[in-house]
């Protein structure tokens, strides 16, 4: 039971909730039923079909709607006495300033990738309001708890790249080539040569929500009296074709993201298929039937066109039909079979070429290997407890007992849960940190785009730099920008010499980050400054 101090500052806070996926449904669930009543969710995403095994505040009617509202109303129906408020956006847009961020007394991150936790942590750290951060990966995950000054902040410790994706971005928004792999690797090529029986997201969209039934037609099973050809067609009209178009039929899902166009046999085969794939292998093997050997394509290092890709698709496919047809139903991926890894690389290949993601070749395609951890409905719900107790405490100024709290897959001396005291900051640290950041550039050579691509966004992150010479703007990044300036801060980005004249070849230029998150001078726009603040020549 909470004490009356308890409830006293669960009643009178104010939260934001970033996130109302996994982690966010079981959050907002829990934060309503503990006794918040101001409660403010973001969220860009919409209900995929996928997400409702483990997504409890959606339904299949919700597919195709607004994560943030429609976990909003689900929650009122058993809580309809507090306020919650859903905004369906991105929380990088520049209405989520820092005095957006000032208004709250704590922030919840239920996030699922590093850009926009970092992005979150920085604002938090500029209006001096407490993160609590969490994540969650099959049966692992984390809390920890982030003040300024007193506690590290998120960036204080170098993160790896993630190497699991959620099931959503494979299905639905790949935005990287791995997302491409992983898509035709652990979905269409398993729902094409393997298991039957097992559960598979990769036909699962949201206009099919409404015609889902036991009796509905398999689109992946070969039709009475249908050829390889015609199967091959009909299954690449359907992956990159149909389902690419009810995709964009949601438009709600493209408002902040580039469209992707769908493509069909039709604009990328020859009328005969069999004319100019007609090569036929005689006494073949597993080990040496190739869809590459059969094309003539002899350099695994070349990255294919997306007509090349798509006659290694149909090739790949009629081989293992023709070839391979006893394995069909029990194959599973392996980065050793080759026919299986030119499949899966000209699928993703034109998976890539739909979405606007550079292509690949196979022997880069060979050696990306990542697989989903699928998540965990009872790692989410343990992580949003463990959330709610530290914002509690955070609530009550109790920073004695404040802890970062690792779940375990394998519990540790009979503890599933290991709490740990949250580490200060790491005086090292570029975001948090008074220490500045010495960079050497040559002005003869570099450009101003050299300096925003490979250090201000690269190394640093900024996604909205703003960056000044003295008291000038000589680069912005912004929404309400007009098209003049934009045309200006493009020709700087091709200029060398852009910080100071000088007759050096070299200058030394230390960047202060943190005395801009004390000081900023745009807080109105929520956009981070890079200020430069001393200068050091030498030769």
């Amino acid at each position: 039971m909470a004490s009356e101090e308890q409830i006293s500052a669960i009643k009178g806070a104010k939260v934001l909730m970033v996130g109302a996926g996994g982690i966010g449904c079981e959050l907002l669930k829990t934060l309503a039923l503990s006794g918040f009543q101001d409660i403010h969710i973001i969220d860009m995403d919409t209900i995929e079909v996928s997400n409702l095994n483990r997504q409890f505040l959606f339904r299949q009617s919700h597919v195709g709607q607004s994560k943030a509202k429609v976990a909003r109303d689900a929650v009122l129906r058993f809580r309809p006495n507090i306020s919650i408020t859903p905004y369906h956006a991105n929380v990088k847009e520049s209405r989520f300033n820092v005095d957006f961020y000032k208004e709250f007394d704590v922030v919840l991150n239920g996030l699922d990738n590093l850009d926009a936790r970092r992005h979150v942590n920085r604002l938090c750290l500029a209006a001096d309001v407490p993160l609590v951060e969490s994540g969650t990966t099959g049966f692992l995950g984390q809390v920890t708890v982030h003040l300024k000054g007193k506690t590290e902040c998120y960036e204080c410790q170098a993160k790896p790249a993630p190497k699991t994706y959620p099931v959503c971005t494979i299905t639905s928004t790949p935005s990287k080539f791995v997302h491409c792999i992983v898509w035709a690797k652990d979905l269409l090529f398993a729902k094409l040569f393997g298991d039957k029986n097992l559960e598979n997201d990769l036909n699962v969209r949201s206009s099919d929500a409404t015609n889902l039934s036991e009796h509905s037609e398999d689109v992946f099973e070969c039709r009475k009296g249908e050829d390889i050809e015609q199967y091959g067609r009909r299954i690449y009209d359907h992956v990159f074709g149909h389902n690419i178009e009810v995709a964009l039929s949601n438009e709600e899902t493209w408002k902040n993201r580039n469209k992707p166009c769908a493509i069909y046999s039709k604009d990328v085969f020859p009328d005969k298929l069999t004319k100019e794939n007609g090569k036929t292998e005689k006494g073949s093997t597993t080990e040496d039937v190739s869809a590459m050997a059969s094309l003539g394509l002899k350099n695994p290092q070349d990255v294919w066109s997306l007509a090349e890709n798509s006659r290694v698709f149909y090739e790949s496919l009629r081989l293992f039909f023709s070839k391979r047809q006893k394995e069909i139903g029990n194959l599973t991926f392996d980065k050793d079979d080759q026919l299986a890894v030119e499949f899966v690389t000209a699928a993703a290949n034109i998976r890539a070429s739909s979405f606007g993601i550079p292509l690949h070749s196979l022997f880069e395609a060979k050696g990306i290997a990542g697989n989903i951890v699928h998540a965990v409905a009872t790692t989410n719900a343990i992580i949003a407890g463990l959330i709610v107790i530290e914002a509690i405490k955070v609530l009550k100024k109790d920073s004695n007992n404040y802890r970062m709290t690792y779940c375990l897959e394998h519990p540790s001396k009979k503890l599933l849960l290991m709490p740990v005291e949250p580490y200060e900051p790491n005086k090292s640290c570029y975001v948090c940190s008074e220490t500045p950041l010495s960079l050497e550039v040559n002005t003869h050579h570099s450009k101003l785009r050299d300096f925003v691509e490979k250090i201000v966004k690269a190394k640093l992150g900024m996604n909205f730099p703003v960056i000044m010479s003295g008291a000038s703007i000589i680069y912005e990044v912004g929404e309400d920008l007009e098209e003049d300036m934009v045309a200006i801060y493009a020709a700087n980005l091709e200029k060398v010499k852009f910080f100071f004249p000088c007759s050096k070849n070299i200058k030394t230029i230390n960047m202060n980050l943190f005395s801009f998150l004390q000081n900023v001078g745009l807080e109105s726009t929520g956009i981070f400054l890079l200020h430069f603040s001393s200068l050091n020549y030498f030769t």
